[in-house]
């Protein structure tokens, strides 16, 4: 009895969701958001303040003017995880972003912490947004407010702010009672806000290089000693370093990269509004592609024009934009720059904040979280309850908390759920589409295609696991075998994935000085991941057409957890305890409530991607309605 209890815990655990839209073909979300929202909620999200502020410090001490290949270089490494959201965006059109996607794939419990870290992610983001927001207003009124409010209201408690941020939080309930209000309502505003913030970013590109100077990328000791020499503050010119283009080496770029990478932190959010789109299947990927490629310019144009402008060892790093205009004769622009950096802002918190209450939709109706979050609004069909519990809780972090030292847990949840998406779309490419071939011994009655049905059967007919089959698989449609073939190599290449990054990370010095028990160790970890790559690039995929689909199967997909587990790795020990606290508090509301409470059965275990033809079926009636 007590074997059989254990046996149902277990699959409960591992249980996985059958690609099908809930309760139906009919979503209760409003479907009423265009491509065009989704690429402003993307650009919004993604371009927030940083690309006013990133591209100054990472010039002046890590990249100089070869920043803009830093941006390059984050850019293609950013669109490896889009090309995967973007497939899944197209295959899976429902709310829950990557939360969604891991429960298909690998499990229950698997997709309660990807969604419980989404949520940390969403709403520190949302509250860190808001207190930026507030700070930029305080600047702008040259810190009357900050003075006020900490004569009046001091706080004197560890980890709580100096004062309680009364501006953040009225400005994050009232964006929670805009998106009460609506879908299309709030994919407005930010549509106004994201294309401000293009404007001024295409005014501050254009002036760059019109007040630019290309010496600027050319410099010599000899300038730099001439700046010193004319400057009243000298410790506040940075490194010179060699000079020239890349005046740190190649080592300055892949640091600069790696800071860069975070600054595509955002597009995501488009993969929540799966039910909400009006053709999702076309409009997510799309939106997810063009929001990335806009993106790039921007940052690219921004860093080329800021570098164009000023020295790189002059930059202000605080605010390199006023401060680049002041040092050409344009001081006015800075309350051009001052405007943007608002609006950007503005667009980030909406993004940060849309998104949030669809993921907590997600899983509470799937059981997992509480079920009256799922409680949707009968007139503005929106998520009213996760909306305004997400709302609040960001609106009281923002007004109370302290969270510079929390910043680097969204990087976690961020990077956790890129690999995550990553991971499903490698292994759900390779499964057998049990369901599509039922439905089509069915209707072949009817549209007389029985020929080609027995025609296909016979080509998956059951094979043996030998070394052989595993390189010269027998069919060439995937079987149940050739499907948990690329399960288990993916799990195995996913932890020898990690190992590598450890060694790269923690003993990369051991590596490079050429250390014997290292280079040997890492020589073997490439040769595994290599051959069980080829292993899993030799078995047949899924060739079910979908509107898009991730390409260089399994390079690319591989490559983006490589990076985001490299990324990881560069935490630190304490935002990783910080991380494991807030996973104990979502493990108590899972093993106390969700798992007794979920939807899914036990003993409706179904393949993986076995019902992605009912899914399309759905999403098509919907779209004809």
């Amino acid at each position: 009895m007590l074997c059989q209890h254990v046996h149902q815990f277990g699959q409960k655990l591992i249980h996985r969701r059958p690609l099908e839209l809930r309760g139906g073909s009919e979503s209760p979300l409003a479907r009423c958001l265009s491509t065009l929202d989704l690429v402003a909620l993307g650009v919004g999200s993604t371009l927030g303040a940083g690309v006013y502020i990133l591209a100054g410090e990472v010039a002046k001490d890590k990249a100089g003017p070869a920043i803009v290949i830093c941006f390059l270089v984050a850019a293609l490494t950013s669109v490896l995880s889009g090309l995967c959201y973007a497939e899944f965006g197209a295959r899976v059109p429902c709310s829950g972003s990557s939360y969604l996607y891991s429960y298909i794939t690998v499990g229950q419990l698997c997709a309660f912490i990807t969604g419980w870290t989404l949520i940390l992610s969403y709403v520190i983001g949302s509250a860190s947004v808001a207190r930026a927001w507030s700070s930029t207003i305080d600047s702008v009124t040259g810190n009357l407010i900050s003075r006020v409010l900490q004569g009046t209201f001091p706080l004197h408690v560890p980890h709580l702010a100096e004062y309680p941020d009364f501006f953040s939080l009225g400005l994050v309930l009232l964006l929670t009672g805009l998106l009460v209000l609506g879908a299309s309502e709030s994919a407005l505003v930010t549509k106004i806000f994201t294309g401000m913030n293009l404007l001024v970013l295409s005014f501050v590109i254009l002036s760059g290089f019109i007040k630019g100077d290309l010496h600027h990328w050319q410099l010599t000791q000899q300038d730099y000693e001439l700046a010193k020499a004319g400057s009243n503050d000298s410790y506040s010119l940075g490194p010179l370093g060699s000079g020239g283009f890349v005046p740190f080496g190649f080592g300055g770029i892949l640091q600069g990269a790696a800071t860069c990478f975070y600054a595509f932190v955002g597009f995501d959010c488009i993969a929540t509004a799966g039910e909400e789109a009006r053709n999702p299947q076309r409009s997510i990927p799309l939106g997810i592609v063009i929001s990335l490629f806009i993106c790039f310019w921007a940052y690219f144009g921004v860093s080329a024009a800021l570098t164009l402008m000023v020295p790189y060892y002059q930059i202000h790093s605080d605010s390199p934009l006023p401060q680049a205009f002041l040092y050409v004769g344009w001081a006015p622009a800075r309350y051009v720059v001052a405007a943007g950096t608002l609006c950007a802002l503005s667009s980030s918190l909406l993004g940060a904040m849309f998104s949030m209450p669809r993921v907590i939709y997600a899983m509470a109706e799937d059981g997992l979280l509480f079920r009256g979050l799922a409680r949707i609004h009968a007139r503005t069909r929106t998520p009213i309850i996760a909306t305004i519990v997400s709302g609040t809780l960001a609106a009281f972090m923002a007004f109370l908390l302290e969270l510079s030292d929390l910043v680097d847990l969204m990087s976690i949840g961020t990077l956790l759920t890129y690999s995550l998406v990553a991971f499903s779309v490698l292994v759900l490419r390779y499964q057998p589409d049990q369901n599509l071939i039922k439905n089509e011994k069915m209707e072949v009655e009817i549209i007389g295609t029985k020929p080609e049905l027995e025609a296909s059967s016979l080509e998956s007919v059951p094979e043996a696991r030998t070394s052989k089959t595993l390189c010269n698989p027998i069919n060439t449609i995937p079987s149940q075998k050739s499907g948990q073939t690329v399960y288990g190599c993916v799990l195995l290449l996913a932890l020898l994935l990690t190992i590598l990054c450890l060694i790269l990370t923690q003993w990369h010095s051991h590596l490079f000085s050429g250390d014997l028990l290292c280079t040997t160790l890492t020589g073997l970890l490439l040769l595994l991941i290599l051959g069980i790559t080829l292993i899993i690039w030799r078995q047949p995929q899924n060739p079910t057409p979908f509107h898009f689909k991730v390409p260089a199967l399994p390079v690319l997909p591989l490559m983006s957890i490589f990076v985001n587990t490299y990324l990881m790795m560069q935490m630190t020990t304490r935002t990783w305890a910080q991380f494991g606290i807030w996973m104990v508090i979502g493990f108590a509301i899972y093993f106390g409530y969700g798992i007794r409470h979920s939807l899914e059965k036990t003993n409706d275990q179904q393949p993986l991607g076995s019902s992605s033809q009912i899914l399309d079926k759905n999403i098509s009636s919907v779209e004809l309605v």
